[in-house]
Parts: C-alpha cells; sequence; structure tokens
C-alpha cells in the first residue's frame, strides 16, 4: 500500500519528469537526487570488482535523460531506471569478460615473443643496458631516487610511499610512471650514443 508520502513523492516526480520534457533541463535534478543513492547502492551490490560503479550510475541517468520520452508518466519511473542500470551493467560485465579472456588467450604468445626476442639479443646488451641504467639512475636528484628506491630496492607499498611522500597513491603511480619513462629515454639515448660512437 502506498503511502501519502509515496504519493506526493511519485506526484513531485512525475511532474519534474514533465517539466524536463517541456525544456527545463534543471527539472532532471529531482530525477537524479530521489534515486542516485539507492542506484549507487543497487550498483555497488551487484556489480563486480573492476566496474566503476560511479561510472555506470552516470550512464544510467543519462539514458534515462535521453530516452525520458520513452517513459510512460504515471509508471514506475524507478524499476524503468533499474532496468536500464541492469542492461548497462551486463554490457559492461561482458565488456570485461572479453578483455579478459582476450588477455588469457593472448599474453602467453605476447610473452613468449618477447622472450624469444630478448634470447636472440646480442651477447653483452644486457650488461650494457645496465650500465647505462645505472648512469642514468645517478643523474636523478635524490628526490626523485628516493621513490626509485623505495619501490624497487625496498620493495614499499604504494599506499606506504604515498604516506612517505605525502602525496596520494594516484600520484605516486604517476611519479613512478614518469621516472620509468625517463630511464627508458636516457637509457635508449645513451646505447644511440654508443652504437654511433662504434
Amino acid at each position: 500500500m502506498m503511502t501519502r508520502t509515496d504519493s506526493n513523492s511519485d506526484s513531485l516526480l512525475d511532474d519534474a519528469i514533465r517539466r524536463v520534457r517541456k525544456g527545463d533541463k534543471g527539472a532532471f535534478e529531482v530525477v537524479v537526487r530521489r534515486f542516485e543513492r539507492p542506484l549507487r547502492a543497487w550498483l555497488a551490490v551487484h556489480a563486480p570488482p573492476g566496474v566503476d560503479i560511479d561510472e555506470l550510475a552516470q550512464w544510467s541517468f543519462v539514458q534515462a535523460f535521453t530516452r525520458l520520452d520513452d517513459y510512460e508518466l504515471g509508471t514506475n519511473f524507478g524499476a524503468w531506471l533499474f532496468t536500464i542500470a541492469r542492461f548497462r551493467l551486463k554490457t559492461e560485465v561482458s565488456r570485461l569478460r572479453r578483455v579478459a579472456d582476450y588477455r588469457v588467450r593472448y599474453a602467453p604468445d605476447l610473452l613468449q615473443r618477447e622472450l624469444e626476442r630478448r634470447a636472440s639479443e646480442p651477447p653483452g646488451l644486457k650488461e650494457a643496458r645496465l650500465e647505462h641504467l645505472r648512469g642514468c639512475l645517478g643523474q636523478l636528484g635524490e628526490d626523485l631516487y628516493r621513490f626509485i628506491r623505495w619501490r624497487y630496492v625496498e620493495e614499499i607499498p604504494l599506499e606506504e610511499m604515498a604516506a612517505r611522500s605525502g602525496r596520494s597513491v594516484t600520484a605516486v603511480k604517476k611519479q613512478l610512471w614518469k621516472l620509468r619513462r625517463k630511464l627508458q629515454a636516457c637509457v635508449e639515448a645513451a646505447m644511440a650514443a654508443e652504437g654511433e660512437a662504434l
């Protein structure tokens, strides 16, 4: 049985939808405010790890907004919205399975190719790269070298590195990525210069 509050709430919702259909896009905020928390909670319960719940919720609201003319006033808007979210969740789970399947099927082949490439390298190339890497590491200032030392020598978790440096985990990941690229470019430049000198 529907309470008076539910009836009033449904009436406000239908009124907001009518206003949106007449061009008042801002009225859709009523819809979002009413269903945002329940939709995110539902997605959190039903979505497997690796699914971005916030993105799915936002996508569902955008779809509901763009397809608002398909909704029949007076029916259960929540059920209609959650159906949109459910189908999007199924699509996302299927996409993640395809990606995982692709990695399972092709990763061993890619790894094998890389191992074969490395095995066919001339003797001494690995040692030369390591020597140039040592030189490149020596060019880093202590403030940057500490990230390399923490991660690859002391094997400190990213969370602890973030706490030690006063940065977020995301910022630490980005810093490590930049350092790896910088070191790779440095080693490649040194190897190229060495090749030209021979």
